[in-house]
């Protein structure tokens, strides 16, 4: 076969293959490349521009940080009479208003000693009724009159606290909230602090309900129930040194729950002492919850975005739109009616976000050209490749001894198992 009837058969692509061998051999096989003759070009990346209007917005400066959330009410409620325990009224996880009776327990003994302070009370103002009556205008009549006095108020103290023992063996709710724990049980003892069951015939307490089994003897300081508020919460926070200075008592917070519900709150304490001994200070921030916001559970995470400083009614165009020259000049492109675009001189304020704030040169309403880069989206086939390698084609392959073009076959399979192109 003649040789220009070989160069016939050869595909325009295979052509196209040759010429990269060839430099690929000249450079002595460092780099390769591949190029398909049938692949597309790569899409230019494009630019359009558009107008928008100068428009009034509200600039805010936040400080990003997290905490987590908690009631603002978490009361620990006890007896304060001993007694046992005769009806316990709620479970953990009901809902209870303030005054409503949580448990009961017996009042025979309160009741007993109520009505015996009731008698020396009643034995202490015949007392001082009689002195009186036989007063003589005498010191030992005034003497005797005094005397009686205070032992009528010192009768009428006791009688005093021993009806509200009496009061106290009904023990209610003092705020409305979710009861988060009840520890005790019908049958169980209290001490006048707080209540714990009670088996056996030994038992020790310091704070708690009396509990024992047997002759061995223990001690709780485990409160009878435990109510938390369910429409006020707090959130503790903490900041950074770098950023105390600009947090102050009633800041407004945007917060946030990792399921997306929203809510609001303001700054209610600050903390001047770091809560952290070691490594980067961190300071104790506290946030009260605004109103009372639906779904908000005790030790959920919350995102807080502090804003320390707001601004309303701030003449703002898009970053995009602004261009500042070397010697520091900024302009935008005010763009008239027609279209026409004039280069106009600005000065700015602050950026934010996107948003950078105009102070002069423009005013509300004014339309400013911004242009909008589109990426390029690639080509439509395999395109031209690098790399590095020694002695040979990607794949391991070398060109054989004596190579000719010819031995290329229609596809374009270089040595070694790499494609020319497709």
């Amino acid at each position: 076969m003649k040789l220009a009837d070989t160069v016939k058969r050869i595909r325009p692509r295979t052509w196209i293959v040759i010429a990269v061998a060839v430099v690929i051999v000249a450079g002595g096989g460092t780099t390769w490349a591949i190029l398909s003759a049938n692949a597309s070009s790569s899409a230019q990346a494009a630019t359009r521009t558009t107008s928008v209007a100068a428009s009034l917005e509200t600039m805010e400066k936040t400080i990003d940080t997290s905490g987590t959330l908690a009631p603002t009410v978490q009361e620990d409620v006890d007896f304060a009479v001993a007694g046992t325990v005769t009806a316990v009224n709620v479970e953990a996880g009901a809902t209870v208003t303030a005054g409503q009776v949580l448990a009961t327990v017996d009042t025979l003994t309160v009741q007993a000693d109520a009505l015996s302070a009731q008698a020396t009370l009643a034995k202490a103002q015949a007392t001082l009724a009689s002195a009186e009556a036989d007063d003589d205008g005498t010191d030992a009549s005034a003497t005797q009159i005094a005397a009686d006095e205070a032992s009528v108020a010192k009768a009428q103290a006791a009688a005093d606290k021993a009806n509200a023992a009496v009061a106290d063996a009904t023990l209610v709710a003092p705020v409305s909230g979710l009861v988060t724990a009840v520890n005790l049980e019908v049958g169980d003892t209290t001490t006048g602090s707080s209540s714990s069951a009670s088996t056996g015939t030994s038992t020790s307490t310091t704070g708690g309900l009396a509990s024992g089994t047997g002759s061995s003897t223990s001690t709780t300081s485990t409160s009878a129930f435990t109510i938390v508020s369910t429409d006020s919460w707090e959130v503790s926070l903490s900041v950074g040194e770098t950023d105390l200075a600009n947090v102050t008592v009633g800041d407004q917070v945007e917060l946030s729950t990792d399921d997306g519900t929203a809510f609001f709150g303001t700054v209610s304490t600050v903390g001047m002492l770091p809560s952290t001994s070691s490594g980067s200070a961190a300071y104790p921030v506290t946030v009260a919850v605004t109103g009372s916001p639906e779904g908000l559970y005790d030790g959920v995470s919350v995102t807080a975005k502090i804003v320390y400083e707001r601004r309303t009614d701030v003449l703002t165009v898009p970053s995009a739109a602004v261009t500042t020259a070397e010697d520091g000049t900024t302009t935008v492109n005010k763009v008239d009616a027609d279209g026409n675009e004039t280069t106009t001189t600005v000065t700015v304020g602050e950026t934010v976000g996107t948003l950078t704030e105009i102070t002069g040169g423009i005013a509300e309403g004014d339309l400013v050209a911004v242009s909008l880069f589109t990426p390029g989206s690639g080509n439509g086939g395999t395109g031209t490749g690098t790399g590095t390698g020694t002695g040979g084609f990607p794949g391991g392959g070398t060109l054989p001894e004596g190579f000719d073009p010819s031995q290329l076959p229609s596809g374009g399979q270089f040595p070694g198992g790499t494609t020319g192109g497709n």
